[in-house]
């Protein structure tokens, strides 16, 4: 299942996500990963929670952040939770490759029964209608 947190800067959407990531590590029986743009969540998720900084991996366009999201649930098989903070923002703010990027990872994750939650700063408006059916 995959998830689309939106919303225009300062609406609360990272909040979400956190409390979403710290409520995933209370009942999740595998392991709850998290990427962010930016070193900005470290003292806000539980440390169980396997946070990567997006920057660190020099992740900045979709075609990075799909592959490096793949290869993280190919080489963990018990990954059961997958945040990523920001997408929009790391895929460069190119809004084709952002919704390429939601749109092939979808079955992946649904493929491997990961709950997967994204934030991206945009309007509602602005989103593609292709994305409004993983608004949460």
């Amino acid at each position: 299942m995959m998830n689309l947190i939106i919303g225009l800067k300062g609406t609360g959407k990272t909040k979400m996500l956190i409390d979403e990531v710290n409520k995933a590590v209370s009942v999740s029986k595998g392991a709850v990963i998290c990427i962010e743009w930016g070193k900005k969540l470290t003292y806000d998720v539980k440390h169980q929670v396997r946070l990567i900084d997006a920057k660190d991996y020099s992740i900045d366009d979709a075609e990075y952040l799909y592959g490096f999201v793949t290869g993280i649930l190919a080489g963990n098989y018990d990954v059961t939770e997958l945040f990523i903070d920001s997408a929009l923002k790391i895929c460069g703010d190119d809004m084709e490759a952002f919704k390429k990027f939601m749109l092939m990872l979808a079955p992946i994750v649904e493929k491997y029964n990961v709950h997967c939650v994204i934030t991206s700063s945009m309007a509602v408006e602005d989103c593609p209608e292709e994305l409004k059916q993983f608004i949460a």
